[in-house]
């Protein structure tokens, strides 16, 4: 190898050495950098305060730049001012106060600051730079100075600044790099250093503020548990005024009060009497007196307490001081083993002022009483007055109405017995006044009320209803049928008990406060008040027409005897009781005539004396005027169905526009009541086809179902042929009655495809065997069962007893009456769903036709 390869040899491994040694300077660098950043990470984590946060990072300094004056300045947010942080120097100390207002902005910090970036001067750069008018100087100049801005994101918070005495202290730029590197660290370990500040600062608040709160409420529990003892202690006292009957018990009840509060083994109570100016001591409990005597008012602590009218706290010195005072005397000779270490006593006061007072003592130091005693015994001591005032009153008044009483039953002794043969004689008069009067106005045979007390019990009712038209009254007017029969063949001993037999009976059937009563012979009347619809008369009508129907036997001969029954509602055009009489009584001969044992309601039509003939042939009801009215069939929510009710109503010239079912009861016979439904039938039907109803529901009568006139129904309906659109309504009473024939004749009806139902069902009692034996397609239950489905849980039981069969069999259940639709909302909870809506007429008037062809076919 010649010696120039060996130069050139020599050179590279020179460079490469340079190289390798400028890499372990900056790995150094990068070490120390590292080292450093480390550090100030783990003194930001550590350092609880700002003040111990910066002499940390000036110590990291010190270990890799010359940093012995090292000052940071941040920016302070309230006062928009650059304040000194922290400040180390080796010429100027802690000349410089902290966290004030140094000027800094017009210096060279505050130059950097402006600037937002570090700045490197040296000592003639910096006062040129100051020449020049960039800054001032402040303080001791430094030979070199380097500043780097602290950023908080985008905006600067303060100046990190090393300076340096001494010439030959320079900064190298890896050094400021440090400086740099350190401050974009600075703010975050500031930020995090502040944070714990003011987490522990706010940590440090509120536990003081609940250290504070939290005695605040003990102290307020403390005064809470002090007013509830002193609440309970005063319901105590006050519970003495009503649950003690005698004094003593008092007494004894307010010691055991005062041992449960404060020390009270020696205890009495004085009571002072200003007219005697004595003190009674009625309660005393000590361990060395058994008993005080009363004495008269002198100068113990009890009148000490009683002059003064306040509560006396006494030990030993003051004892010793009252004494020699001459306020207190000593009574009698007492040793001093006997003589009370601590006494407390409090005056009794009241409205009347100090009655007495209250007091515990306490011997041989065993209890020294304080100032809490003393404000407990005042309290209480007011209640404790007012509760012996009380009894003490009771007792005073007790003993005087004892005096009063005793005195007084002496002075009544000799009245009483001048009284007792005065009130005899009055009480015979009595008895015989009430005699006259049960005589004047009872039945002598039945002792029933008579026409007399009858007529005025009406009157009172009567003037009743007229101020209160809602409660509802009726007259029940009543004929036994055969009564004559009885006299002639058992004789007249046999019918006066016949009567009263049907009178106890007649009684059974009556509630409390109705008033059955006996106007002569075979006629009885009864009042029923406090009715809601007529349903609840006629039920006690049908119970008197079944309770006649038994035969009443004598000597071995039996009469079967019966009652006609008239019935009159209250009406608001009813001004006198006569009307009222006269209106039952010609309701009764009306149904005495129609066949008796029956009972039928008052029309206008009916009078006196007029027989059934009399009244239809007086107005033909084929010759009425008359109309049809359409009531549809409605839901809850009044959607519409598309069955309706259809009724035909005629013009009749006394009773005005009646429906034909109140109207046929009026025919003169048989034939013309089946003429008259043959015609309604024939104009329902044609009805029918012009106003086009879909399902129509027309009520008949059962009379339609008999063997020769069940051929004219069936001829009626196949000649108008709506068979899909009409039902035929059967009144549930006359199906229940119906022979064989007609049962017979319904089912044919139901086989031969024809709808068909039951009107009023339920009326008076509920058929379901009705509903299981013929296949019915629509049930119309009556308004009273309705009615009473709201009032009564048998009849609801009834109710989903009918709707569980009528779900099998697929019959419609519809609700009717006058009201329903006021209280549909609740049987619809009951599991009614259909009800008959309002009605509207459909057709204009017209006379009822006759028609030949029904003719034919009945003849």
């Amino acid at each position: 190898m010649s010696l120039e390869d060996i130069t050139a040899l020599l050179h590279k491994l020179e460079h490469k050495n340079n190289r390798l040694k400028a890499l372990v300077q900056k790995y150094k660098q990068s070490h120390h950098l590292q080292n450093a950043l480390i550090q100030l990470s783990e003194q930001a984590s550590s350092v609880a305060e700002l003040t111990l946060l910066y002499p940390a990072i000036h110590d990291i300094l010190q270990d890799y730049m010359p940093s012995k004056s090292f000052y940071v300045v941040l920016l302070n947010q309230f006062s928009n001012t650059l304040e000194l942080s922290y400040f180390a120097d080796e010429k100027d100390g802690i000349s410089v106060p902290l966290n004030q207002d140094n000027n800094f902005i017009q210096g060279v910090t505050g130059y950097v600051f402006k600037q937002g970036k570090t700045t490197y001067f040296q000592g003639d750069e910096m006062q040129a730079a100051a020449n020049k008018g960039l800054f001032k100087l402040l303080g001791t100049p430094a030979e070199h100075w380097v500043g780097v801005p602290v950023y908080r994101e985008q905006s600067i918070i303060g100046v990190l600044v090393a300076q340096s005495y001494d010439k030959q202290q320079s900064y190298s730029e890896q050094q400021i790099e440090l400086l740099e590197v350190m401050s974009l660290y600075l703010s975050t370990a500031i930020e995090r250093v502040k944070k714990r500040e003011l987490l522990e600062s706010e940590v440090k608040i509120r536990t003081r503020a609940l250290t504070q709160s939290n005695e605040a409420l003990n102290l307020e529990v403390e005064q809470h548990k002090k007013t509830l003892e002193r609440q309970h202690i005063l319901f105590k006292i006050s519970e003495l005024a009503t649950q003690t009957k005698h004094i003593n018990e008092v007494y004894q009840q307010v010691h055991e009060i005062i041992k449960s509060i404060t020390y009270a083994e020696n205890l009495y109570i004085a009571l002072y009497d200003r007219e005697t100016g004595w003190l009674n001591f009625p309660y005393c409990v000590d361990e060395y007196r058994d008993n005080t005597q009363p004495r008269p008012f002198a100068k113990g602590y009890s009148e000490l307490v009683l002059r003064t009218e306040q509560t006396q706290l006494i030990d030993c010195t003051r004892a010793q001081k009252l004494l020699k005072s001459g306020e207190v005397e000593r009574l009698g000779q007492v040793s001093d083993s006997n003589s009370a270490t601590s006494w407390l006593g409090a005056p009794l006061k009241t409205a009347q002022g100090v009655i007495g007072l209250i007091t515990c003592q306490a011997y041989n130091h065993k209890h020294i009483f304080n100032q809490d005693d003393f404000e407990l015994i005042t309290f209480v001591s007011h209640q404790i007055a007012t509760v012996l005032q009380a009894h003490l009153a009771a007792q005073a008044l007790k003993q005087s109405h004892q005096q009063l009483e005793f005195r007084v039953a002496e002075k009544t002794k000799e009245i009483r017995q001048t009284n007792m043969h005065l009130q005899m004689q009055i009480e015979e008069r009595k008895k015989i006044e009430q005699q006259l009067y049960h005589d004047a106005h009872h039945d002598p045979l039945t002792g029933l009320p008579n026409r007399s007390l009858f007529l005025t019990q009406l009157e009172k009712t009567l003037q009743h209803y007229q101020r209160y038209p809602e409660q509802q009254f009726a007259v029940l007017f009543i004929d036994l049928d055969k009564f004559k029969d009885i006299n002639d063949q058992l004789g007249h001993q046999a019918g006066d008990q016949f009567l009263i037999s049907v009178s106890e009976s007649f009684s059974q059937c009556i509630r409390e406060h109705d008033l059955l009563a006996r106007l002569g012979g075979d006629e009885f009347v009864i009042l029923l008040t406090h009715l809601t619809d007529r349903q609840q008369a006629e039920d006690v009508a049908k119970r008197l027409i079944e309770l006649m129907k038994k035969p009443f036997c004598m000597k071995g001969i039996c009469v079967q005897s019966g009652a006609s029954v008239g019935i009159t509602y209250s009406k608001t055009n009813y001004k006198h009781t006569d009307e009222i009489i006269r209106d039952a009584d010609a309701a009764m001969y009306y149904a005495k005539n129609a066949g008796r044992s029956r009972f039928e309601f008052y029309h206008p039509l009916l009078s006196a004396g007029t027989s059934p003939y009399e009244l239809e042939t007086s107005h033909h009801l084929d010759s009425l005027p008359m109309h049809f009215r359409c009531s549809e069939i409605i839901t809850l929510d009044e959607q519409h169905q598309s069955e309706s009710l259809l009724e035909a109503f005629g013009e009749h010239p006394v009773l005005g526009s009646t429906s034909f079912e109140i109207l046929k009861k009026f025919a003169a016979d048989k034939a013309q009541q089946l003429e008259v439904e043959l015609q309604l039938l024939t104009k329902a039907c044609q009805q029918i086809q012009t106003a086009q109803l879909q399902m129509v529901l027309f009520p008949c009568s059962g009379l339609l179902l008999e063997k020769i006139e069940f051929q004219a129904l069936c001829q009626t309906m196949q000649n108008h042929n709506i068979t899909k659109q009409i039902c035929l309504l059967f009144n549930e009473q006359e199906i229940r009655y119906a022979s064989a024939v007609q049962i017979s004749n319904l089912k044919v009806l139901s086989k031969q495809g024809y709808s068909i139902g039951l009107n009023d069902f339920a009326k008076d009692r509920c058929e379901l065997n009705l509903l299981c034996d013929i296949n019915f397609d629509y049930l119309l239950l009556s308004s009273t069962f309705s009615k009473r489905v709201l009032q009564q849980q048998s009849f609801d039981l009834q109710l989903q007893g009918v709707l569980a069969i009528t779900k099998i069999k697929q019959i419609k259940v519809i609700a009717k009456g006058p009201s329903i639709l006021n209280y549909r909302a609740l049987l619809d909870t009951h599991g009614l769903s259909l009800f008959i809506g309002r009605q509207h007429a459909i057709s204009s008037t017209a006379t009822l036709p006759a028609d030949s062809s029904n003719e034919q076919i009945l003849n």
